[in-house]
């Protein structure tokens, strides 16, 4: 049996951070972008979700078999009209890095960006393609 001390201001201080998460600038408030990966027959797709990221803020390049994609939301300063009632979206760079399996060739990267949603494709490694072979069935 293990003794935990007990801490009555735990409770007020995870209130106080997430308070001050609350009232943080906008621009300071880390976040990291949702990325679907999936495997198709030919090629490796990974999907990212840029909602409002302007397409020259971001940056994708492999190196050494990892994948990065870079980038930053910029924070609309308020007009002196505007009064936010709620601020939930995160602002500012973000980075996200993924292993590329040797299977795949990084030499033929594409990327496009549309409708706040970045898609980048790796082709296949020829050897890496399934391939179907014939068998001969011999009668006796």
């Amino acid at each position: 049996m293990s003794l935990t001390q007990f801490d009555p201001l735990a409770n007020i201080r995870l209130f106080e951070d997430a308070f001050a998460r609350m009232n943080s600038e906008p621009a300071n408030r880390p976040w990291s972008p949702a990325v679907d990966i999936y495997e198709t027959e030919n090629e490796l797709v990974l999907k990212a979700d840029l909602p409002d990221v302007e397409q020259k803020e971001i940056d994708v390049h492999v190196e050494n078999q990892t994948l990065t994609i870079a980038g930053e939301r910029k924070f609309e300063k308020q007009d002196a009209g505007k009064g936010y009632h709620r601020m939930e979206r995160s602002y500012g760079a973000f980075v996200r890095s993924f292993a590329v399996p040797n299977t795949f060739d990084t030499e033929h990267i594409a990327a496009e960006y549309s409708n706040g949603v970045l898609t980048v494709k790796l082709p296949k490694k020829e050897a890496a393609k399934p391939r179907q072979i014939k068998v001969a069935v011999k009668t006796q």
